[in-house]
């Protein structure tokens, strides 16, 4: 789902070394031991088809083919021992088989959404690369698919624009789910415009999708950051077809997924989202929605550092009558509402205990820390019979025992968070991006799940040097997204 970048201005990049910029032409892979398994997970975040589930990070600031911010995405690939530095493949669009080419300012992996598109059992990436132009169509985007197989991401196909003339920024925001309850994976692309585009499953590498539908959002469209900035997909009603959720501008707007397109449902939230998550979290059988308000309007008396308001699902959809607001004012939930902490402007699900539950994990890119101004902390909120609830929930930063770094000004820790068993023990593992760390270069850590919540015991962390994208004067922003997130 995506993610504006409103909250900073970039730095120029500069033009990284030759072997950078060769590395990531020819999609650097590091060679997996002994190979993926001969029949694939058809996990839609395994994209080898080991049975492990892998990350998936953006670093849209990054050189590739010797243009600078052109953009790169990098998958750290699961296994036994998690997730490492070592274990990856990065690819940009001057990767052979990816369509188009890097060029200044694209930034491919602006936004990621991930599934099995083609239905062969390995898990497939979406590239959402809103700034690209497109022929003479300045900022008019483009969205790439870049296919599983056993040797993980290999080659790409393009899904055209169908009103490019009618917005920008086509793949600004993206979206994987059943929308037709077909029983096939769809695509849901947005972009500055009113029409939301649903792409039909049935998606072939040679052909595309195997159909299209529009619907138009009760949005504004215009010059961005209107439009479908966010989307999402759930099933709230437990109808067998997801559904979508719309964030915009104007509010955050549920559309009932079925055969002939989504129709209007309700709207959750008023006001510009922050981030959306969505899972089941009491297990009565209907998705939930989460809606991060990272920054509070002035007449806004929630929470003065941002809040979460979980709506709960049943079988009319997404319930506005039933639902919940957590901060850093709630109880257990450790620290202080303290103004433009940027509290929920991440979100992420999963179970990180093994209870069934699924939990929230919870960024806040601009909470200070000490003397450390904007360093970043992550909460993981925990799901039970009740829903989500503050009372045991954790609190990570730079500066928490065993975390590797240190809190400094400006390093965004939990500009992106992602929850995901990536070593297959049944819990699910934190993975945390700091796009501001080391100046922009971004790096990434991994905190493990346990029976008794997340654990920093074992945690890794890794930036971008380390997975072959050029660092230090280049603003790679490594980190600054991740699929699923």
């Amino acid at each position: 789902m995506s993610r504006p970048h409103h909250k900073r201005s970039r730095r120029p990049v500069v033009l990284g070394a030759t072997a950078v910029a060769a590395a990531l032409a020819g999609g650097l892979l590091i060679a997996l031991p002994g190979g993926a398994s001969a029949a694939p997970s058809g996990l839609a975040d395994d994209f080898n088809g080991d049975g492990y589930r892998d990350l998936a990070t953006g670093a849209p600031g990054a050189v590739a083919g010797g243009k600078a911010k052109a953009g790169a995405v990098v998958v750290n690939y699961g296994s036994a021992s998690g997730v490492s530095a070592a274990r990856h493949k990065t690819t940009s669009q001057s990767s052979s088989g990816v369509p188009g080419a890097s060029e200044t300012s694209d930034r491919f992996g602006t936004e990621l959404a991930h599934g099995d598109l083609n239905h062969d059992g390995y898990g497939d990436l979406v590239v959402g690369t809103p700034q690209e132009d497109v022929g003479g169509d300045a900022d008019g985007g483009s969205v790439t698919i870049l296919w599983g197989g056993s040797s993980g991401l290999s080659g790409g196909t393009t899904i055209s624009d169908p009103n490019a003339s009618g917005h920008d920024r086509f793949g600004q925001s993206l979206a994987v789910g059943d929308f037709t309850g077909d029983g096939r994976t769809d695509l849901a692309v947005g972009s500055t415009g009113k029409d939301v585009w649903i792409f039909k499953g049935g998606f072939t590498k040679s052909g595309g999708a195997a159909g299209k539908l529009r619907f138009d959002a009760q949005i504004e469209s215009g010059a961005y950051p209107r439009g479908a900035v966010r989307l999402a997909a759930g099933d709230f009603d437990d109808d067998g077809a997801d559904d979508v959720v719309v964030g915009s501008s104007a509010g955050n707007f549920v559309y009932r997924g079925g055969a002939a397109g989504p129709t209007p449902q309700t709207e959750a939230g008023e006001g510009y989202a922050g981030a959306f998550a969505v899972a089941d979290f009491d297990r009565d059988g209907h998705d939930d929605l989460v809606v991060g308000t990272d920054f509070v309007g002035v007449l806004d008396q929630t929470a003065k550092g941002g809040y979460v308001t979980v709506f709960y699902g049943g079988a009319a959809g997404v319930d506005t009558a039933r639902s919940a607001v957590l901060s850093q004012d709630t109880a257990g939930v450790p620290g202080t509402d303290e103004s433009d902490d940027s509290f929920g402007g991440t979100l992420a699900a999963g179970d990180v205990d093994g209870d069934r539950y699924p939990d929230l994990a919870v960024g806040a890119v601009f909470e200070s820390i000490g003397s450390a101004t904007h360093a970043g902390n992550v909460w993981v909120l925990r799901g039970g019979p009740s829903g989500l609830t503050g009372t045991g929930a954790q609190s990570f930063n730079q500066g928490t025992a065993g975390v590797p770094g240190a809190n400094e000004s400006s390093d965004l820790f939990g500009d992106a968070v992602h929850l995901a068993d990536h070593n297959k023990d049944g819990r699910a593992d934190l993975s945390v991006g700091a796009a501001g760390e080391n100046s922009d270069d971004g790096a990434v850590w991994v905190l493990r799940g346990s029976t008794g919540g997340v654990t920093a015991t074992g945690a890794v962390s890794f930036g971008a040097s380390s997975v072959g994208i050029g660092a230090s004067g280049n603003d790679p922003v490594f980190g600054d997204v991740m699929s699923g997130s």
